[in-house]
């Protein structure tokens, strides 16, 4: 009879540790847990031997249960973004376990709990995102009719659709256009042929599908009393499958999500439609081989931000047939060639980066320090771009000037509040700029040593006991000391105490230098406390800007499109297409 892992008997017969990962293991038992210790991303159990298998590391063995070795795997954690980004591409999800108690005053175990969980639809982490293709979270919902609601979502743009298909065709079409990276789906769902050759397929019970929850979800979401001023509100098949999908991305995020304002319905009407046959063979972004050489997107695709990239393919998946905005497209590119800008944006574009991953972090609270280096660079990058299309009366460029105002306060903030090269995490500091926070920049002057105060502590200290080569100094194992040659010990005072005995010399302790030494100690932890919460503070300040930000990298990235697409109608020499409505 195998044993059973989570039963009260089998835990209590567990070290405190093991106790320990056994209950947080019991809430996540679909998924693999990366539990921390030390230095290490530790798993048990089945999920060593599936994560040895998958990631090809070895597997040893710890301790013992029902008289059985535990099976155990680790990878080490400053290099867990190379294992989470291979798990991800295959589909896995990972639940991180951090310690979060204090191991100074914890009695067993420290504690320890999930922070977050990593699924191949929510990645938001820059290094497990491919950065010119759209990551996709998506769910389907059905009736017993044949027809279908989808409902996918951009967690790294907040941008929520949902549309309604009639029958397995079309939805086999629509999910090789969206090709998400995770899919929800309703245990109640026979015919899976259509979703089968996707990675990271959930299924997930269908109280999950329920159309009131998903209302109630949505609206708390949007800060909404209903979804009548999105146009949604009649898609009852679609509501059930986004309200799975808001549930569950709620349950592995743990955190707010204000990047997700909005929801909106796909009118299948306004595009040009596509059977799934019909867009595999046209080979818009992959070709017949399943690779990217000599399809449609790499002839077009030379935009300048990654942002830009995925908004062209997303069009060329998705062509439409309204005229008014295919013309005002048009315009804005012929406008382009006409002022003779092309090649000047397309290099200040480059500056702009992917600022819509960026802000995306930045709402999740996941950015990192060089995150705010680089909204800052594109933040300035603004007052070149606003010079080059000045000049511009399009529609289409009007509104985009319109979108992109320059930020002032915000740029100035981090300018004053961000070093030019930070770190690439937090956890280590020297990130806030000196001269942003008063408080930082004393106790961080402490923490060097504050060496104005040993210099004239080192005269007074000559002066008192006419020792003239008298010197203080400091090294990581015996800390700050006196040094004074054996050949002056006979003029050492009373009050000093003998900290270590070399050849020549012998070191000496003092009250004062002992208090000097634990006031620096002391301002180090200081100085990173108060740094890391100085830097918390600036996601609460950038927090209500995200909106204007979010509408402004939709700007940037269609002036990419535009600018790209200029390019490649001079240099490929294509000529602008007369619409007409028959």
């Amino acid at each position: 009879m195998p044993l059973d892992l989570y039963s009260d008997h089998t835990i209590s017969q567990q070290t405190p540790m093991m106790q320990q990962y056994l209950k947080i293991k019991a809430e996540h038992r679909d998924i693999l847990v990366f539990y921390r210790m030390g230095d290490f991303y530790e798993l048990f159990f089945d999920d060593a031997k599936r994560a040895a298998e998958l990631l090809d590391i070895s597997q040893t063995h710890r301790g013992k249960a029902g008289g059985d070795p535990i099976p155990m795997a680790g990878v080490p954690y400053h290099a867990v973004e190379n294992y989470l980004a291979r798990l991800v591409q295959m589909g896995e999800s990972v639940a991180i376990c951090e310690q979060v108690g204090d191991p100074a005053t914890s009695k067993g175990p420290v504690e320890r709990k999930v922070v977050r969980i990593i699924t191949p639809g929510t990645i938001s982490d820059e290094a497990l995102l491919k950065e010119r293709q759209d990551n996709l979270l998506c769910a389907i919902s059905h009736n017993d009719k044949g027809a279908y609601g989808i409902a996918y979502l951009d967690i790294n743009s907040g941008r929520f659709r949902i549309l309604e298909v009639d029958n397995d065709e079309a939805l086999t079409s629509s999910l090789q256009r969206i090709s998400p990276a995770e899919l929800l789906y309703p245990e109640t769902l026979e015919n899976t042929c259509s979703i089968e050759q996707y990675n990271g397929l959930r299924r997930r019970p269908i109280w999950e599908f329920d159309l009131d929850s998903a209302k109630t979800a949505l609206n708390k979401q949007f800060g909404t009393k209903d979804l009548v001023g999105f146009g949604v509100e009649n898609a009852a098949l679609a509501l059930q499958a986004a309200g799975c999908l808001m549930q569950y991305v709620k349950d592995t995020q743990r955190t707010t999500l204000p990047h997700l304002n909005a929801i909106g319905l796909e009118q299948n009407e306004q595009n040009v439609i596509l059977d799934a046959a019909t867009r595999k063979n046209l080979e818009l972004t992959v070709n017949l081989s399943g690779g990217f050489d000599n399809t449609l997107a790499q002839v077009l695709d030379k935009t300048a931000t990654p942002m830009g990239s995925r908004l062209l393919k997303r069009r060329l998946h998705s062509p439409i047939r309204d005229q008014q905005e295919l013309n005002n497209r048009l315009d804005a590119l012929g406008e382009i060639h006409d002022l003779a800008i092309n090649h000047e944006l397309h290099d200040t574009l480059k500056q702009v980066g992917d600022l819509e991953r960026i802000i995306a972090r930045l709402a999740l609270r996941s950015a990192r320090p060089r995150d705010l280096s680089r909204l800052r660079l594109a933040l300035q990058t603004l007052h070149p771009i606003h010079d080059l299309i000045n000049d511009a009366s399009s529609t289409r460029l009007t509104q985009i000037k319109q979108a992109t105002p320059i930020l002032s306060e915000l740029q100035d903030l981090l300018e004053q509040a961000i070093i030019d090269n930070p770190p690439v995490l937090i956890r280590d500091g020297g990130v806030i700029a000196p001269g942003y926070n008063q408080e930082l920049d004393q106790w961080r002057n402490l923490s060097k040593g504050a060496t104005d105060i040993l210099e004239q502590m080192e005269i007074r200290e000559r002066e008192r006991t006419g020792i003239a080569t008298l010197k203080i100094s400091y090294n990581k194992v015996h800390g700050y000391y006196i040094e004074v040659s054996k050949a002056n010990a006979n003029l050492v005072p009373a009050d000093y105490v003998r900290r270590q005995t070399l050849k020549n010399n012998e070191r000496y302790i003092i009250p004062e230098l002992k208090e000097h030494e634990d006031k620096v100690l002391n301002s180090q932890s200081n100085a990173l406390a108060l740094e890391k919460r100085l830097y918390e503070e600036l996601f609460d300040i950038i927090l209500p800007q995200i909106d204007v930000l979010q509408k402004m990298a939709a700007a940037l990235s269609e002036l990419d499109v535009i600018n790209n697409l200029a390019e490649r109608a001079e240099s490929l020499e294509y000529v602008r297409p007369l619409l007409s409505e028959n």
